[in-house]
């Protein structure tokens, strides 16, 4: 068995063990404790927590826990969860997602957390009462945000230089004055022209519902579309729950099927090519399982924008036990394959 004071990293090319070595410092295979290295992977990779469970509760605390930070320490935090409609998980967060990450965030030193969202086609008030986000919210001492509910001067127009949209896009302005943002997102694919929907397509939420229309009508570049809002923020925390996943249909409703994975980290393309792995890994529908992962259009052009990793190699899977370690594997050659 592995314990706490060791982890197993997965990258593209291998698996590295590393252990903790004096003083709690991670050392790398190859790696003294002075800090020299003489083999292992290389620097500027992204770390990506795995933790292979169907426990919400310990699940979301282990794979936080396992990237070393705390971006929400002392802050207002913004939260951005996955409502878009009113079904139930994975078309949308499961509130004991949503519950338990609350939990630990405020367990690690944030200030005051506010829910923000906008939903759609639904009503958004309509779909935050349906899955009980306001009794949500008193009970867990958080505030709400709906989006949709902003004045015309709380919404702010973003026109990207390198973008798709004719005029850019008008984007809530409680996310663009947060002090920290933390994203969580669903494991599903997306039958109307997204292809998949995880951490990159929740920025469709952050924009006003008037750009839908532009969006919806250029399916031969919606996918880029919705890589580029991402341009207008960054989240300092992404957990995807895919303890289910929707591996063809979608995003409200589809084919489900069991992965028992909680994913943690801070770069949105490497969390989303690791949700792709894990739909070819589960077996997925031909959109997904015939295209290389980085050559999916949301993937190609976030990284092209430099929103995060441009290529599997700079991926470091990590995990703290033998089950996620052995799935660690499995989604590393597959990442590494495409």
């Amino acid at each position: 068995m592995i314990t706490r004071r060791k982890f197993l990293i997965v990258t593209a090319g291998g698996l590295i063990l590393a252990t903790a070595g004096e003083g709690g410092k991670m050392l790398m295979a190859g790696e003294s404790p002075m800090g020299s290295t003489t083999e292992g992977p290389s620097r500027g990779k992204t770390k990506i927590a795995l933790v292979k469970t169907s426990d919400r509760a310990t699940g979301i605390a282990r794979a936080i826990d396992l990237l070393g930070i705390n971006p929400v320490k002392g802050k207002d935090v913004l939260l951005k969860p996955n409502f878009n409609t009113a079904d139930p998980f994975p078309g949308s967060t499961h509130n004991d997602t949503l519950t338990h990450l609350i939990l630990h965030l405020k367990k690690m030193g944030s200030k005051h957390i506010t829910i923000g969202e906008r939903s759609g086609p639904p009503d958004t008030a309509d779909v935050l009462r349906d899955m009980g986000i306001y009794d949500l919210c008193k009970k867990l001492d958080v505030g709400i945000i709906n989006f949709e509910e902003l004045p015309e001067k709380d919404w702010r127009l973003v026109t990207p230089a390198k973008s798709h949209w004719r005029n850019g896009f008008l984007v809530a302005a409680p996310v663009l004055d947060a002090e920290c943002v933390v994203a969580t997102c669903c494991l599903k694919t997306h039958q109307y022209g997204g292809v998949f929907t995880m951490s990159l397509k929740l920025a469709v939420g952050i924009t006003h519902k008037k750009n839908m229309k532009e969006l919806h009508s250029s399916f031969l570049s919606m996918r880029k579309m919705i890589a580029e809002i991402n341009q207008a923020y960054t989240p300092s925390l992404i957990v995807m729950d895919a303890i289910e996943a929707f591996v063809d249909g979608g995003p409200m409703t589809g084919k489900k099927k069991r992965a028992d994975v909680i994913v943690a980290g801070t770069d949105r393309v490497a969390i989303d090519a690791v949700g792709l792995a894990i739909l070819k890994e589960l077996g997925s529908n031909r959109a997904i399982m015939d295209t290389k992962i980085f050559e999916q259009d949301q993937i190609a052009r976030a990284a092209e924008l430099g929103l995060g990793v441009a290529r599997p190699e700079d991926i470091e899977l990590v995990a703290d036990d033998d089950a996620g370690r052995q799935y660690a594997g499995v989604l590393g050659k597959i990442l590494s394959q495409g």
